[in-house]
């Protein structure tokens, strides 16, 4: 559908660092970059980006791929769609072949049409807003009396709904939509005899947009007094929606919590929009829930800072007080800061001009355990019983700070700050975190808990210092497809260097393997595309794998082509050189091609010991073992050459 001088220039204007921050918080690391994985939950970055090859690899989840991929992976889009987004991102104008034909649009998937319609919902949702006496009248006017211009409502694209049963429906199914699709969307209602309404309806209406812009909710807000009606209504859990992954105003504030390097964080739609009005942007809201362990994840992205805004209420206080522990678990740094009694971030930030309202939040940002401290102690009074249960719930919110140090420096302040010995403290601590531990750690009787258990069948070789092969299996088939790995390896990374005066790597290796065949099916497959290219005359790179590649084959390229650690500086500074592998790349090159080989032989030989024991007459058997004879003198040909000593 979309044509191919489109999908060149696309790939030619792609900047991975780029298109990935637009996700994830880079930092650079070397010539490269790395971050917190987004497909995973961990506490030390293991997400890398090469700008020089325009790939990523998360060792995490063990994704990777070019900057088309990450889209696709990330935001869960089809290939067309990322294309598409992607060409809009970059201001590219999209060319088409040709229309889609009825196989093509059934190829069309759910997914990029749950998007399509999502999008369509929102720009008539927009369009009533503007161009109807309803939504001028309603719903622009319940706007302007919060104080937001065009430019905000734009930004946040902001819309109405008509007061009927199912004007967006009815216009959705005249384009071309089904009722399936619009159900699956969330955006009707079906009822038990089989009928259906809209879910929206009389109503302002504030879209919810993933990292990448794209809309995949709606909240509802009723202006009537009709207490029929719950004031705020949203879209259902959908495909595409998952509520406790998301954070409203994040696509609009991601690049402001970069830039800030914090985040506050809200209750509701409207004080995040009011917040941007009054001009600071760097806000996100929990739209009225607890917070996930999702969506601390997700602001981990950008930054480790974050700052709690609570309303000036009791009940608004307790109620965010609750996600507290769960953002420090989070490994967040948190600050407080409390508004005054009667208002919200929405009324505050109305009253007040973005200079004034900066100082003021900057002045009463308090770290959360001063906080704590001095609310639990108003509410404890002089009772002794009550303080001491809001000493120890003060110490379970430190227990739930990962990092050691960190929590050290929290016991001390809130030592100083109660005036109790820090010791108490500690143990304190030290009985809540044993006992948490306790409540997590699988029953084992008999043996010690620090003992580590064996591992389990499938889990990755482990390497051990002095030793030639996985701990975790020795067996000839893992022998080998490590070889294969690291034969794939070299090439990919080094096919035009010089092997020898006039040699490329790709000659030798290509001349040396072209009868060998591969037995794990990537790097087969990643080989033999080596092979047929070059009886063209063709050298291909990673870069062909990224372009033509599978998902799983990008991402074993990705991961044998992105160099994880690097050697410090300091060691240049002390005039300890380590050789680049392209230095010795002659030597690395012979070495595994005679080792893949050597264990390759090694294979055939069990093998024919398998075939001799199953022979059923001398003659076979016989037959087998010659054949294992010359498979043994090749063996020690091979270890002779590899200083490998076997027996005769």
């Amino acid at each position: 559908m979309i044509s191919r001088e489109t999908i060149d220039e696309i790939r030619s204007r792609l900047d991975i660092v780029d298109v990935v921050g637009d996700f994830v918080t880079l930092k650079r690391s070397g010539q490269n970059y790395k971050a917190l994985s987004p497909f995973s939950n961990e506490k030390t970055a293991s997400f890398y980006v090469v700008p020089s090859k325009g790939i990523f690899k998360d060792f995490s989840s063990g994704k990777g791929g070019d900057a088309i991929t990450f889209v696709m992976e990330h935001e869960g889009m089809s290939y067309v769609e990322t294309l598409r987004y992607l060409a809009k991102r970059y201001s590219i104008d999209l060319k088409e072949d040709h229309q889609r034909s009825a196989e093509e649009q059934s190829q069309y998937t759910e997914r990029d049409s749950l998007y399509g319609l999502m999008n369509y919902a929102k720009d008539q949702f927009k369009d009533l807003l503007f161009n109807t006496d309803d939504g001028r009248g309603i719903g622009l006017s319940y706007f302007r009396e919060r104080g937001f211009n065009d430019r905000t409502i734009e930004k946040f694209e902001l819309g109405y709904t008509l007061d009927a049963w199912d004007h967006l429906s009815k216009k959705a199914l005249g384009i071309g939509y089904t009722e399936d699709l619009l159900a699956k969307a969330g955006l009707i209602v079906k009822r038990d005899d089989g009928r259906f309404y809209d879910r929206f309806r009389g109503r302002v209406i504030f879209p919810v947009h993933n990292l990448s812009g794209k809309v995949i909710a709606f909240g509802a807000r009723i202006l009537t007094k009709d207490k029929d009606q719950p004031k705020y209504i949203n879209s259902p859990e959908t495909d595409i929606y998952h509520k406790s992954h998301v954070l409203y105003g994040m696509y609009q504030a991601k690049n402001a919590i970069r830039r800030e390097d914090f985040c506050y964080i809200v209750e509701g739609y409207t004080d995040v929009i009011s917040m941007h009005q009054a001009g600071i942007d760097n806000v996100v809201a929990s739209s009225g829930t607890a917070f996930t362990e999702e969506q601390i994840k997700l602001i981990r992205r950008f930054t480790e800072n974050v700052t709690v805004m609570f309303d000036g209420d009791a009940a608004g206080i307790k109620a965010a007080l609750r996600g507290i522990d769960l953002v420090l678990k989070g490994g967040l740094n948190v600050r407080v800061v409390l508004l005054p009694d009667g208002d919200d971030p929405d009324s505050f930030s109305r009253k007040m001009g973005t200079t004034e309202l900066k100082q003021y939040l900057k002045d009463h940002a308090k770290d959360f355990i001063s906080f704590k401290i001095d609310l639990l102690a108003q509410e404890s009074g002089h009772d002794p019983i009550r303080r001491a249960e809001a000493i120890r719930e003060i110490v379970t919110s430190i227990s739930h700070i990962p990092d050691p140090i960190k929590r050290s420096v929290y016991i001390q302040e809130t030592s100083t700050l109660l005036k109790m010995q820090e010791d108490v403290l500690q143990t304190e601590l030290n009985k809540i975190t044993l006992t948490e531990r306790q409540k997590t750690a699988p029953a084992e009787k008999g043996r010690n808990r620090n003992m580590p258990g064996p591992p389990p069948d499938d889990a990755p070789p482990v390497f051990v210092p002095g030793e030639d092969e996985p701990v975790s299996t020795r067996s000839i088939a893992a022998k080998i497809e490590r070889q294969e790995r690291e034969s794939v390896r070299l090439l990919l990374c080094y096919p035009e260097e010089a092997f020898e005066p006039d040699v490329r790597v790709i000659d030798y290796m290509v001349a040396e393997l072209e009868d060998v065949e591969f037995d794990n099916y990537i790097y087969k497959e990643i080989f033999t595309a080596f092979l047929d290219n070059y009886r063209n005359g063709v050298v291909i790179d990673q870069m062909h794998f990224m372009e033509h590649g599978s998902m799983d084959i990008k991402s074993i390229v990705a991961e044998l082509t992105t160099r994880r650690y690097e050697a410090s500086k300091g060691w240049s500074a002390e005039k300890i050189h380590f050789p680049e592998e392209k230095e010795i790349v002659h030597d690395a090159v012979y070495s595994c091609i005679i080792r893949l080989k050597y264990y390759k032989v090694q294979g055939m030989m069990e093998g024919k010991l398998q075939e001799m024991k199953q022979a059923t007459t001398p003659e076979e058997e016989e037959e087998h073992f010659t054949i294992f004879i010359q498979l043994k003198g090749a063996e020690q040909e091979l270890a002779a050459i590899l200083g490998i000593v076997v027996s005769k």
